[in-house]
């Protein structure tokens, strides 16, 4: 402890000396920092703590606003992040249904292929023969396009003759081709709902973080809204809300 302050705590009169100096100072300082405040430096001081004031209370305001954005961005966050994660469960029920229908199609697959192994005939003998088997091969293509089996392009194909369609093969035979067609359709459908699941999981944990992060964020800005106005007068903050100019 220096000198100075030694004689101040253990001598009354330098004490009251030093703050009538400081009083006396009190106006030169004022004079200093705005020279209109010479005029009336009460006025002046009570100008300066109701600045203060002000901008403690202005602060408070912004805080709270913060606190109310941020709640508001973390309800939609959390709805958002909701409906990602419905639409991951949906997808999920998808590569399950599209692996099953798959194996299904590899099943029957095999029993046709089974089937052409005790051979047939190649080509149809007679015109009303070959309509027949054209008239089969555009009603069972029509079927397992409706079904689901094949894509919807595949009908269109089927009455062009193109695409690996023949309506001269045996019935036996254009169920082999239809067959390895809805095993292929059916297992590009199942690898797309893969896909698809994969890239709803990805959303669904982003949108669930990024929910979580704003949810901490809110109890956050939150806490520090409420520090700041349990600082103020609720007269104090209610003034100020009724003297805040109006947002254009």
């Amino acid at each position: 402890m220096n000198v100075v302050a030694e004689t101040l705590l253990t001598t009354p009169a330098p004490a009251a000396i030093w703050a009538t100096l400081w009083i006396l100072t009190l106006p030169a300082i004022l004079l200093l920092a705005n020279p209109e405040a010479m005029r009336n430096p009460w006025q002046a001081l009570r100008s300066h703590l109701g600045e203060k004031r002000r901008l403690a209370v202005l602060e408070a305001l912004a805080a709270k606003q913060f606190a109310d954005e941020v709640r508001v961005a973390a309800e939609r966050a959390s709805l958002a992040a909701g409906r990602w994660q419905e639409r991951w469960e949906q997808t999920t029920d998808e590569v399950s249904e599209a692996w099953q229908t798959w194996l299904d199609a590899d099943a029957r697959l095999r029993a046709r292929r089974a089937a052409a192994g005790f051979g047939l005939p190649w080509s149809a003998q007679t015109p009303t023969e070959y309509a027949a088997r054209e008239r089969f091969l555009h009603r069972v293509v029509r079927a397992a396009a409706g079904d689901g089996w094949l894509p919807a392009a595949a009908v269109a194909d089927a009455l062009a003759g193109r695409g690996g369609w023949d309506p001269r093969l045996h019935p036996l035979e254009q169920e082999l081709v239809i067959g390895r067609a809805a095993a292929g359709h059916l297992r590009d459908r199942y690898e797309r709902a893969v896909a698809a699941e994969r890239a709803a999981r990805h959303d669904a944990t982003l949108a669930r973080r990024t929910s979580d992060s704003l949810r901490r964020e809110c109890w956050t800005a939150a806490g520090r809204a409420a520090d700041l106005r349990r600082l103020l007068p609720a007269r104090t903050v209610a003034t100020a809300l009724a003297e805040q100019p109006a947002i254009a």
